[in-house]
C-alpha cells in the first residue's frame, strides 16, 4: 500500500465485515515525542486469541477469501518506520488495532488523503457510525458522523450534496490543523 490512509481503509472495511456498527479512527502526530499513531477501534464481533495470533500471518484469514494481507503489509510499514502494530480483542465486543510510527523516519509513508478515505467510508457504508479523530500535538480535529445524521434529521448522510459538504469539511478542519505545526 502506497500510502497509510489506504491500510486505514483496508482496516475499517474488515471491522464492517466483522459486523462494527461504530468505528472510531484516530490518527495522532506528536512533533515533540516524533511519534505518528493511527488506531482503529470497532465494536464488530472481535476475535479469539488463537486469531490474533495467527493475524500477521499473510495466510491466515478470518474470511472466505484465502489470504489476509492487510495486517501484514500494515506490520511491515510500521516496522519499516521503527514502530509497531498492537492489535487488542474481546469476542462479541470487538477490537482495536494500533499502529505506531516514527514521524521523521525516511520510510515513513505517507498519510495520503484521509478525507478523501473518510468519504469512501461514510459513502459507502451509511449504516456505520463514524467518529474520526486527527491530533497534531494539542490542537485537534473531530468528526462524528452520529451527530450530522442528526442533524441532517432523515437525509441520508450518503446523499450527494451531503458527501460533497463534508468532503469540503473534512478537507478543510485537517488543513486548519496542519497549519499549526
Amino acid at each position: 500500500m502506497d500510502d497509510l490512509s489506504l491500510h486505514i481503509l483496508d482496516i475499517v472495511e474488515n471491522a464492517i465485515e466483522a459486523e462494527a456498527t461504530r468505528v472510531e479512527i484516530r490518527v495522532e502526530e506528536d512533533i515533540k515525542n516524533n511519534t505518528l499513531r493511527i488506531s482503529i477501534k470497532d465494536n464488530g464481533k472481535g476475535m479469539l486469541k488463537e486469531e490474533i495470533a495467527r493475524l500477521r500471518d499473510p495466510f491466515f484469514t478470518t474470511k472466505n477469501k484465502k489470504t489476509g494481507l492487510g495486517i501484514p503489509l500494515l506490520c511491515q510499514s510500521a516496522h519499516e518506520a521503527a514502530g509497531e502494530v498492537r492489535i487488542n480483542s474481546i469476542p462479541g465486543k470487538g477490537t482495536e488495532i494500533s499502529a505506531t510510527f516514527q514521524l521523521d523516519h525516511i520510510d515513513r509513508k505517507p498519510l495520503g488523503d484521509l478525507a478523501s478515505t473518510l468519504i469512501a467510508l461514510i459513502s459507502g457504508h451509511p449504516e456505520v457510525d463514524f467518529i474520526f479523530e486527527y491530533r497534531k500535538n494539542n490542537k485537534g480535529y473531530l468528526l462524528d458522523t452520529e451527530e450530522i445524521k442528526r442533524e441532517l434529521d432523515g437525509v441520508p448522510i450518503n446523499y450527494p450534496g451531503v458527501i460533497k459538504l463534508l468532503k469540503g469539511i473534512i478537507k478543510e478542519g485537517i488543513k486548519e490543523l496542519m497549519k499549526g505545526g
